[in-house]
């Protein structure tokens, strides 16, 4: 028999961690190759990690809301023969028995200790935040008497903003004060307020020099003791209002909205594209393609392989911004924005678009959307884009301005389809038809991207569909 360990597989470039949801298997249960175990939730998806080999799951090395790095062991399986689940668990919980006074005394003397330090703590970390803080930060955070709403205004250096352990150890170093001193730190700021005159009260000895460390001890408590956190406003919820929980999703989505926003300067480009024959051209050809491919043929293909002859015109429009320098990215990897019947969004990824023909992109685009409905993608399919296109159309909106997916530049968004009156120039002069026409509108970071680079790239996805030749093959 031999022991195997089942690590969090690697997710993609750009994903170091995961947060484990949920265990689908117990310590005793038999496990088949395959066969998914736990389940785990990056920024962009959840996804199931099954077992690489058949066995008895005999351990679990972290619990649910736990944050995993990829290559960290999260269960332990036993290959081959009888397992004995109780001994395996009896050795993995094996203590040396304590000596029997002195131990159970100090054992007693911490419980108690703890225990009080818990009555007597006014700490509250479980305020109502988006942000994230590992259970490192919140235990420094209590035993250091260190409120959420302070904690709140702590800078991070971590991912996304993440308050790190040096974070917060840098900031208790730096002056912050236990809940004790935080009451008396007032009192010094009035009598600070008042020192036109010797007070006897504040510094016995030495109040008629004024010392260098007097004003050291009391700059830094005024500046971070008495300077609340600003507090969020509160709703009011009425009787027959219904509260709703967003989901761990919904809330990652929020964020990264807002941080979008915060991050790029938005400016929106708009262009009308007459459609006409790509209309006519699509109904052509759908029922054969049905019959050769077995797949529906959309509307969406085409536009993908606009956008990506357009990113190859103009590749100053597939960059991401890293600080003051500017990555022109070699791959040309589109996403497309999914709705998900809990009324989420998710972005999976045609990777190397350009190299793909139409039929290409077709499978693609049909695999990821049926998959995204479904949960079912992979981390790797939803990280890595380059540029994004999202279908507002679909819900019958005429045109939209799209908020950039970073860390990209930009996002189109394709407008409904519809028939209207239009001028048409003849060579027997202008005449008014009925014609298929779109809207194209295109969100662009303008620190990065100007206003005529973001309309050329516009105008060049227009120019291409509205140049669509009839008698194309698939």
């Amino acid at each position: 028999m031999s022991k195997f360990e089942l690590k969090l597989p690697r997710m993609g470039e750009s994903v170091a961690e995961a947060t484990l949801t949920s265990w689908l298997k117990e310590v005793g249960d038999t496990i088949e190759m395959d066969e998914a175990i736990f389940e785990i939730a990056t920024d962009k998806v959840d996804s199931e990690v099954p077992s690489e080999v058949d066995g008895v799951l005999i351990e679990k090395c972290f619990d649910v809301d736990d944050i995993v790095k990829v290559g960290q062991t999260v269960a332990i399986i036993q290959v081959g023969g009888d397992v004995d689940v109780s001994d395996a668990s009896s050795t993995s919980n094996v203590v040396e028995e304590p000596e029997p006074v002195l131990e159970e005394m100090v054992a007693v003397a911490e419980s108690a200790v703890m225990h009080a330090r818990a009555e007597t703590s006014t700490v509250r970390l479980n305020g109502d935040s988006d942000r994230f803080y590992s259970p490192l930060v919140k235990n420094i955070a209590k035993e250091e008497g260190i409120s959420f709403e302070v904690l709140e205004t702590i800078s991070g250096t971590g991912k996304d903003g993440r308050v790190t352990k040096d974070d917060i150890l840098n900031y208790i170093k730096n002056g912050a004060s236990k809940p004790a001193q935080q009451v008396a730190a007032p009192e010094r700021v009035v009598i600070q307020d008042k020192v036109d005159a010797p007070q006897p009260v504040v510094a016995p000895v030495e109040v008629a020099e004024p010392e260098p460390t007097v004003a050291v001890n009391s700059a830094p408590p005024v500046s971070r003791v008495n300077i609340p956190a600003p507090e969020k406003p509160k709703m009011q919820v009425s009787r027959g209002d219904e509260v709703i929980p967003m989901t761990r999703m919904g809330k990652l989505i929020a964020k990264h909205m807002n941080d979008s926003i915060s991050t790029s300067a938005h400016v929106q480009s708009f262009i009308e594209v007459d459609v006409t024959n790509i209309v006519t051209w699509r109904n052509k050809i759908k029922d054969a393609f049905f019959k050769s491919e077995g797949e529906k043929f959309t509307f969406t293909p085409i536009f993908m392989e606009a956008v990506a002859k357009a990113l190859k015109k103009y590749p100053m429009m597939n960059i991401s911004v890293d600080g003051d320098t500017v990555i022109k990215k070699k791959n040309i990897n589109i996403g497309m924005a999914a709705a998900l019947p809990d009324g989420n969004l998710i972005v999976p990824v045609i990777k190397n678009a350009d190299q793909l023909n139409l039929t290409g992109i077709a499978k693609v685009v049909n695999d990821l959307a049926n998959r995204s409905r479904n949960n079912a993608l992979k981390p790797d399919e939803v990280q890595g884009g380059t540029y994004t296109v999202t279908n507002v159309g679909t819900f019958g909106s005429v045109f939209g301005t799209p908020i950039i997916n970073q860390p990209q530049v930009g996002i189109l968004a394709l407008g409904a389809i519809r028939k209207i009156p239009s001028v048409i120039e003849t060579s027997e002069g202008d005449v008014i038809a009925i014609r298929s026409k779109m809207y194209l509108s295109h969100s662009y970071d303008h620190r990065v991207v100007n206003g005529a680079l973001g309309s050329m790239f516009a105008k060049a996805v227009a120019d291409y569909l509205e140049g669509w030749d009839v008698n194309r093959e698939v």
